[in-house]
């Protein structure tokens, strides 16, 4: 039997996008993905755009219900920017204050834990259009954002977040192309990041001047970079891809700075951002109380061996390139590798270098293709993300049992929910969803996650 410590925390995440729907009811304005849709709808799988998602903003209280029903101690969203602040003038749309007041409401009548993310990758239009987070009056924005949903909500939560996954939306808006407006455009990317990390601090100094009693938070996908061998430029490698892959986010939230060796390969690159000293004195002075940490999967690297070209566009792959290790084991469906292990590595990473700050895990699921084929007496039999969660449980239990200090544990998702260019097409939720009817009907997988945390631990 795999046991946690009392109070520990079993639960689930979604974000406001993904999970709510009503993309353009009662005053909620454009975000970029809303706005994206309509302007290109073949980037979206099966052309399913974000009007009508998972519809919990119609559902909630029913949806509620299930939380309770498949053993929810703890529940993580976020609040849609563009709807609480559908304008650039900052007016306060209190249609979305009403839902989210209820909403926030009736999840804590269940003496449910309650987190509430600021940023899941949604931003408004209208900031768009001035250059989102390459422009510095979109941090003055979000601090006034930030401040609005403390006044307005911090009564009904226990913890915040100011960001989701950070580095995602540097990397897919300006070096991927995955999100909006799809540049290739690295000064713009590292502009990007310090601009993200200085609102982050910025929210942080507000909540604290507010005199703000909740812990206070960023969540990062933590992916571990294994090197190829123990050649020394695989090492290398392997070391500057976690300087831009998890140090670049980890380092100024938890300790206040930046790697001087970021900063040095950075600057070599001649791509410094825009910075002033009272940024980097915000960013030092307001560091995170705890962490969130979303895991999905590693990443395993190596050196580059080819000649960079000297006018070349700037690449973190000029440092080092992805390794298809020979027989990983992986998801198909999502194409990513299955590696439990590397939750004890961050675990172990977090607790010898970072202080041992409180955290816990935000995020970690298994996303499956057409599960209507896995259906018996009408229930999906997901006994695969059962096996996942166990895998992950269980070297994360080891590293709390040698004094990681992890206090939750959270799966991606509660309901099956909309992803992005990806929509539907991978299945997460403990809960199904049906896309015709929009009924919900509870997985295997909700079932032993209630028991899960009934037991506070599981049998291996």
């Amino acid at each position: 039997m795999i046991k946690f410590p009392q109070g520990f925390l079993y639960g689930s995440a979604t974000s406001a996008a993904q999970s709510e729907g009503a993309a353009s009811l009662d005053g909620k304005s454009e975000s970029t993905w809303d706005f994206w849709y309509k302007e290109d709808p073949y980037k979206f799988h099966n052309l399913i755009g974000p009007e009508k998602t998972t519809d919990i903003y119609h559902n909630y209280e029913k949806d509620v219900e299930l939380l309770e029903k498949t053993g929810h101690s703890v529940f993580r969203t976020s609040i849609g920017w563009s709807r609480l602040i559908p304008d650039i003038d900052g007016g306060v749309n209190p249609k979305a204050v009403k839902f989210y007041r209820d909403y926030f409401s009736k999840i804590k009548e269940k003496n449910i834990t309650l987190y509430i993310n600021l940023f899941h990758f949604d931003m408004p239009m209208y900031l768009m259009d001035i250059g989102g987070w390459t422009n510095k009056e979109t941090v003055k924005a979000y601090v006034s954002y930030a401040k609005k949903c403390f006044e307005l909500f911090d009564d009904l939560v226990d913890g915040w977040f100011t960001f989701n996954e950070p580095i995602v939306h540097v990397q897919c808006q300006y070096m991927s192309g995955h999100h909006y407006p799809a540049e290739v455009n690295p000064q713009k990317a590292i502009q990007c990041a310090f601009y993200t990390q200085l609102a982050s601090a910025s929210a942080i100094k507000a909540y604290k001047v507010m005199d703000g009693k909740k812990k206070i938070g960023i969540i990062l996908n933590l992916t571990p970079s294994y090197p190829r061998s123990d050649n020394d430029g695989d090492l290398k490698a392997a070391e500057i891809s976690e300087l831009f892959n998890t140090a670049s986010f980890l380092d100024p939230s938890v300790k206040g700075y930046y790697p001087k060796e970021l900063v040095d390969i950075i600057a070599n690159e001649d791509l410094l951002p825009e910075y002033t000293d009272q940024d980097l004195q915000i960013i030092k002075e307001n560091t995170i109380d705890f962490l969130g940490v979303n895991y999905y999967q590693p990443l395993r690297v190596m050196e580059n061996p080819y000649l960079y070209k000297d006018d070349a566009m700037f690449s973190p792959g000029k440092y080092y390139m992805g390794y298809d290790m020979p027989g990983k084991r992986m998801n198909p469906y999502r194409g990513w590798e299955i590696y439990p292990k590397a939750l004890y590595d961050i675990a172990i990473n977090i607790r010898d270098n970072y202080g041992n700050i409180e955290w816990l895990v935000t995020e970690n699921g298994m996303g499956v293709e057409d599960e209507e084929r896995f259906r018996k007496d009408g229930q999906i039999q997901d006994d695969y993300r059962i096996e996942f969660f166990k895998e992950h449980l269980y070297w994360l239990s080891k590293a709390i049992e040698e004094g990681a200090n992890c206090k939750g544990y959270q799966v991606w998702t509660f309901i099956d929910c909309w992803s992005w260019l990806n929509a539907y097409k991978n299945r997460y939720g403990l809960v199904e969803l049906d896309l015709k009817t929009g009924e919900r009907r509870i997985k295997k997988s909700g079932e032993w996650f209630y028991e899960l945390r009934k037991n506070n631990g599981f049998e291996l």
